[in-house]
């Protein structure tokens, strides 16, 4: 039973996860009074059940693959799948293949998000080696609810982006190298619980949109602002989500995106764009081409000059060049951003 779990500690990983969890899992005691849920962005295709054998060679606790409506023991890791977000909903935990959450499914912001709002102060977050920003609004939902947040020593992690990003945006309680986690866990465990706080309703909102799949705009007024802006993936409109440090945004159908992927979203479709106009003005400078060849013969019976056809595809040839240099531009300013960022 869940009131069997004195702490509910969840991972998250993405790029250099495997070895840097295993890390963690090694030290974690056989006799945990607590439960742990890792997400680990993986490829999709991915075979979470040799990921799970190789964590287990690590640790003596119990590695299980997450399943729908599976209760929470202590004592015990679970493990969600690629292409399934990882959830929990009091004793039992949740899978579904709900959108996407800044582009990953998994998400660690929903894991998160979701366990600080049914566990609270018994929620202890750990974000470690990753890039991007997955995690960062997950972690300030545990540390609203009154849980305890831990973050990997970025200077030692393999990518540092992720508890980078959770440091600029949040108050850790710790941050540490891979093995001193465990020892700061079982602190922890060993020391009272935090004080327990009101749940902020907005939190619990999201966590229910995302927990049973809904598209309900009146609850989504209830946590956000409608924006100027679409949804890069199904083109609705987006939705800003109030008091939340990682500037988010939520579509209607539930993607949700950061301020810096959504802009990063919108250089990708204005270069997609660009690149089919350079596309299609290469097709019909193509097309004069071949008209100029067939009118330098006295084929066919265009009624444009030979010259008038050289000066249209002259001009396409300066359009072409324009767009590609424009091109190299966007991608430049989005490198710099990027590594300002």
């Amino acid at each position: 039973m869940a009131e069997q779990i004195r702490n509910l500690i969840v991972i998250g990983a993405s790029a250099g996860g495997i070895k840097a969890i295993t890390k963690i899992l090694e030290g974690l005691s056989q006799s945990i009074n607590a439960a742990v849920m890792v997400v680990l962005h993986v490829s999709r295709k991915s075979n979470i059940g040799n990921i799970s054998e190789i964590f287990q060679r690590s640790t003596s606790l119990e590695c299980v693959v997450a399943t729908n409506n599976l209760l929470i023991e202590k004592g015990k890791i679970y493990l969600a799948s690629p292409e399934h977000h990882l959830l929990v909903n009091g004793p039992v935990m949740l899978v579904n293949q709900g959108p996407e959450e800044n582009r990953f499914r998994p998400s660690i912001d929903v894991l998160f998000r979701s366990a600080a709002v049914h566990y609270g102060n018994k929620v202890i977050g750990i974000v470690i080696t990753g890039m991007l920003e997955d995690g960062t609004s997950g972690m300030f939902a545990i540390k609203t609810c009154g849980g305890l947040c831990i973050v990997q020593d970025p200077s030692e992690a393999e990518y540092s982006s992720m508890p980078l990003n959770v440091m600029r945006k949040i108050q850790v309680d710790y941050m540490a190298p891979l093995d001193e986690i465990p020892i700061i866990i079982q602190n922890i465990l060993n020391n009272p619980l935090p004080p327990k706080i009101a749940i902020p309703e907005e939190l619990k909102v999201e966590a229910e949109l995302t927990e049973k799949l809904m598209s309900d705009i009146n609850k989504l007024k209830k946590i956000a602002d409608r924006s100027d802006f679409v949804c890069p993936d199904c083109g609705g409109g987006l939705w800003s989500i109030k008091n939340d440090p990682t500037h988010r945004y939520r579509c209607h159908t539930g993607h949700v995106y950061t301020e810096k992927l959504l802009q990063d979203l919108q250089d990708l479709k204005i270069e997609e764009t660009i690149w089919v106009s350079i596309r299609m003005l290469e097709e019909k400078r193509s097309m004069l081409r071949m008209l100029i060849s067939r009118k330098s013969r006295g084929e066919g019976n265009e009624t444009d000059s030979v010259f008038a056809l050289e000066k249209r595809a002259q001009d396409i040839d300066e359009h072409i060049i324009r767009l590609k240099s424009l091109v190299v531009k966007l991608a430049d300013d989005s490198a710099k951003d990027n590594q300002s960022a």
